[in-house]
């Protein structure tokens, strides 16, 4: 037996990595984070540092003798990206991802397709599977805080056919959402009566704010978002109270409102009979996952956050819940104060923020001055996601060359010693322009097709991240290993995990049934293509994968997954003496402590 073959073997009973132990794999990883701490020389000119900083850090290579598994693995957990993002960071920027023009315009579509009820009944169920997603991820990103976050758990954890398509999926939707936010925003300032010809005006200012913003690096990003939040937080606090005393009849005209929406003659659904319903209520989770979109990032920026193990989890569990009631919350009071038939739902396009439900319900009942503001809120609400799309397509990128999914001649994997992956920037920075086409005559087709590049992409992806965590408790499992050696072991577990892979399914079957037979509508390849684009770009490059690498398994076998690599945390006695010390601090404190600690 060889050497090598000897190493491998010992890697099963050691649960290290093959050819580089424990110790040695995290000196090297610890090498490359020292170089990360990179600070301006006092010796040099501040010119001579600025340019020093966008020199490429140094990583060793990969020894040749490794499988491709192995050097993914080793790759993706030590790149060279900063540790700058706190908690409060996690926190906005997950919140920041997720509310956005899906909240403020894109609900208003909802309403006026599937009425107050069916909105209600959509967002709630997807509320329910995406918490299984996120708290799945957060374990996942609590072990693994790798480059590309979710990304690289489903290459490492199902399959490379499965990751490629699903990484693939991810670049064309993250490199459309840029221009896409983009377009949006100068569509919105349309709300004050601004001329088409300076749209590109707006794009300009609104790209370089953008790409200025994530130049600064992660920090710079990190506090951006965590502005744009609270600024986002902060409009949906004050439209729940305002909309709850309106609903009240404390507004202006001073009538009582309560559920005459939900009565005739507008009803709580649309459609006549129960099928017609159904199909309406069906339409409404493609838009909900476009609204929601953005929670993953947490498991995105794990790489980045300077302790993964005690912010992640909190960031899962307390943003989910945040971002539900926001919604929810939101939602029941705008269906309660907008009539689904009112006929400025329908707007100009779904980034046109005169057929905001938000603004239209204060519009409606007499509110003056607060639908201007709401639109400068919506603006940066674009703004934000832009931003958000820039911070997780750039590590994407980063993490598809380090896979083998992008060639090594693009260097998108190029980090400086800010902790900058550049060329990846450069590259958004280039799709971006596709934005300027806002002023042209086309602008309206060209945001219909971005939009339907990123339909379904975001279902997609949950799906891979739940399947992910299912398979890596099955690895856990087959190896021997247990859940207490977990830093942090998802509430919901792994049947949650199954559940959501279920629900996403079903959608997805559901969602090729009302984009074929729309309701009301003839069937037609337009509408097929603009809600299910995504779905066949997958298959096809899932099936063309395979082909290739003539793999033909569906699965890596659980046993031969590697559970190990790129762990934050290397000893695992230690860590399970940590975890049961905390496990009795919490278990002395009253029933009330003990459940907000579960819950959030």
């Amino acid at each position: 037996m060889s050497s090598i073959e000897e190493e491998k073997k010992q890697h099963i009973v050691t649960n290290v990595h093959p050819i580089l132990s424990g110790d040695v794999m995290s000196a090297r990883v610890e090498n490359v984070r020292s170089q990360l701490e990179w600070e301006p020389s006092p010796e040099k000119s501040g010119w001579e540092n600025f340019v020093d900083s966008f020199k490429r850090v140094n990583v060793e290579e990969i020894d040749p003798n490794l499988t491709i598994a192995e050097k993914i693995a080793i790759k993706t957990a030590r790149a060279p990206l900063k540790r700058r993002l706190k908690n409060r960071h996690l926190q906005m920027i997950a919140i920041g991802g997720a509310i956005g023009t899906g909240l403020f315009v894109g609900s208003g579509s909802s309403l006026r397709h599937s009425g107050p009820a069916g909105v209600l009944i959509g967002y709630f169920i997807s509320a329910t599977f995406i918490l299984c997603v996120i708290c799945g991820l957060g374990e996942l990103a609590v072990e693994f805080p790798v480059t590309g976050g979710y990304a690289t758990y489903t290459t490492r954890f199902i399959d490379e056919s499965y990751g490629f398509a699903s990484n693939w999926l991810l670049f064309v939707g993250g490199v459309s959402t840029l221009p896409l936010e983009m377009v949006s925003a100068s569509i919105t300032v349309n709300y004050w009566g601004t001329p088409k010809k300076y749209r590109d005006a707006f794009v300009a200012l609104f790209y370089v704010v953008i790409m200025g913003i994530n130049l600064f690096g992660v920090k710079g990003y990190g506090e951006a978002e965590f502005l744009f939040s609270a600024i986002k937080v902060t409009c949906v606090i004050g439209f729940i109270i305002l909309g709850i005393i309106l609903v009240c009849g404390g507004g202006p005209k001073g009538k009582y409102i309560g559920g005459t929406m939900w009565k005739s003659p507008n009803g709580a659904f649309v459609g006549n009979s129960g099928a017609e319903r159904f199909k309406t209520v069906i339409t409404v989770f493609v838009s909900a996952a476009f609204a929601y979109g953005g929670v993953e990032m947490t498991g995105m920026a794990a790489a980045e956050t300077e302790n993964p193990r005690k912010s992640i989890p909190r960031a899962a569990k307390q943003v989910f819940w945040r971002i539900a009631i926001f919604y929810i919350v939101a939602l029941t009071l705008i269906g309660l104060l907008v009539s689904h038939k009112d006929p400025r739902l329908i707007g100009t396009s779904s980034a046109d923020a005169a057929a905001s439900p938000f603004v239209i319900a204060l519009v409606s009942h007499g509110i003056k001055g607060l639908p201007s503001l709401v639109n400068v809120v919506i603006c940066i609400a674009v703004l934000s996601v832009g931003n958000a799309g820039i911070f997780g397509t750039s590590r994407t990128m980063v993490a598809m060359v380090e896979m083998g999914h992008l060639p090594q001649w693009t260097h998108l994997n190029y980090i400086d010693k800010r902790g900058r992956p550049l060329v990846a920037l450069g590259v958004m920075a280039v799709f971006g322009a596709i934005a300027f086409i806002a002023a042209s005559p086309k602008e309206g087709l060209v945001f219909t097709w971005l939009l339907a590049l990123t339909g379904l992409s975001t279902l997609i992806c949950w799906f891979g991240i739940s399947l992910a965590h299912i398979r890596f408790r099955a690895a856990l499992k087959a190896q021997g290993r247990g859940t207490d050696e977990l830093c942090f072991a998802s509430p919901t577990g792994v049947y949650g995990s199954y559940y959501s892979c279920t629900v996403i399914a079903i959608i997805v079957g559901l969602t090729f049934w009302t984009s074929l037979w729309p309701y009301k509508t003839a069937p037609n390849v337009s509408d097929f293509f603009e809600s299910y684009l995504s779905a066949p770009i997958f298959l096809i490059i899932y099936i063309g994968h395979k082909i290739y690498r003539k793999n033909w398994k569906i699965f890596i076998p659980a046993s031969e997954l590697d559970i190990d690599t790129g762990r934050r945390e290397t000893d695992i006695e230690q860590l399970k003496i940590d975890i049961a010390q905390e496990k009795a601090e919490i278990a002395t404190k009253s029933f009330i402590t003990r459940f907000y600690y579960w819950l959030c």
